[in-house]
């Protein structure tokens, strides 16, 4: 029987409500799918947003500066890296490989500048500084030092040409780029050393010399002969004679200055009280009279000085101290050791402060008035030094 117009009509309309309510039902069906793909696209997006954030704040010494001047000068990262401490003169230590770790740990964060000595173990500090750097050797800038003996006259530069020689060896490189008199010990005049040291760098087997804790005087003689490019010495706010008479000469001759405990062998970091005790096999520090609970409980106050004056900058006390060398001047160029990755991070984020003339005078007036207990050095070390 044919169908009537209506019942076509409701059948049209029968047919599109099955339709609209199937594409309904569809919908239903696939939103909780297309959630869950804008929710995974969310996810990745914030984990991308995260990834960037921590790129941005991964810490890097991008900063570098120059020690010495014209074509004996050197570009180093801001801040360099002692070595010394990782297994020498400071105590118990991890082990070599976790040495070797942290090593390569501060080389990944942009340090380019690393300072060793022969004299460090004596040279188990040289192996280990070669060992930890060989896959960087071309991107580095090594420091190390070696003591004038004894010999004299014609003896004295063999004996010099096989401490560099075994040095070299050591850090298993071909040249050095910063060779240092580690202690001037007078016996020669230092014009010889120095002519010494210019013939090697015209073997190529050093680029740059440098001298240790020597007076003005012995660095305007060397200087006229081979100009220095770095005198290295302690320096720190507890130990300021440098400013007399050796960084003016270092400013005056374009010499670049490299502190060498800048945050007084840990004291200026607050880790140390009058209750630590130091390892007497391999601490120097249990030989120093700054070092006695006696003068570590009297100079604890500078040390709380420099913990006021950082906490409402946000800064540590060791953060504060190798801020304030940084401000000196833009030649100077600390190196701290460490055997802690937390530490190696908290002393290169010292580059990030930057205190202002009026900060460094509240600084320096609070520091200036607290009395300090204790040489740095017994009699037998004052006596090697200075000459």
């Amino acid at each position: 029987m044919a169908e009537s117009a209506a019942d076509g009509k409701n059948d049209v309309s029968r047919r599109n409500f099955l339709k609209n309510a199937a594409m309904v039902g569809a919908a239903i069906c696939a939103a909780p799918a297309l959630n869950n793909v804008m929710a995974g696209e969310r996810v990745l997006n914030t984990q991308s947003s995260r990834q960037k954030s921590a790129d941005a704040d991964r810490l890097f010494l991008s900063k570098r500066r120059t020690i010495g001047s014209g074509k004996h000068a050197l570009e180093v990262s801001a801040l360099g890296l002692g070595m010394m401490g990782m297994n020498y003169h400071r105590g118990i230590h991890p082990d070599k490989a976790a040495m070797i770790k942290l090593t390569r740990q501060a080389v990944e964060r942009g340090v380019t500048f690393i300072d060793t000595a022969i004299g460090y173990g004596p040279h188990t500090n040289e192996e280990l500084t070669g060992e930890a750097l060989a896959p960087f050797k071309n991107d580095m800038v090594y420091g190390t030092k070696f003591y004038d003996g004894t010999a004299t006259g014609t003896a004295l530069e063999p004996y010099i040409r096989e401490c560099l020689e075994s040095s070299l060896k050591r850090l298993q490189i071909a040249n050095i780029d910063l060779y240092y008199l580690h202690r001037y010990s007078g016996n020669v005049p230092i014009e010889e050393i120095v002519l010494i040291l210019q013939k090697f760098i015209k073997e190529g087997k050093i680029k740059h010399y440098g001298l240790s804790e020597v007076s003005a005087q012995t660095i305007r003689k060397a200087h006229a002969v081979e100009p220095i490019t770095a005198l290295q010495s302690e320096y720190h706010l507890m130990w300021r004679e440098p400013e007399k008479e050796v960084l003016p000469t270092c400013k005056e001759l374009g010499i670049g200055f490299v502190p060498y405990s800048p945050v007084n062998r840990g004291f200026l970091t607050g880790a140390i009280n009058e209750y630590t005790r130091f390892d007497r096999g391999n601490d120097n520090r249990n030989t120093l009279p700054r070092f006695t609970p006696e003068a570590i409980r009297a100079n604890t106050r500078i040390v709380e000085a420099l913990t006021d004056f950082g906490r409402t900058r946000g800064m540590t006390a060791a953060q504060v101290a190798q801020a304030w060398l940084l401000a000196k001047e833009d030649w100077i160029v600390p190196i701290t050791g460490t055997t802690k990755l937390a530490h190696l991070e908290e002393n290169l984020r010292s580059i990030e402060f930057e205190l202002s003339t009026a900060d460094m005078a509240e600084l320096e007036t609070a520091v200036s008035a607290i009395p300090i207990m204790g040489d740095r050095y017994p009699v037998f070390e004052r006596e090697r030094i200075g000459h």
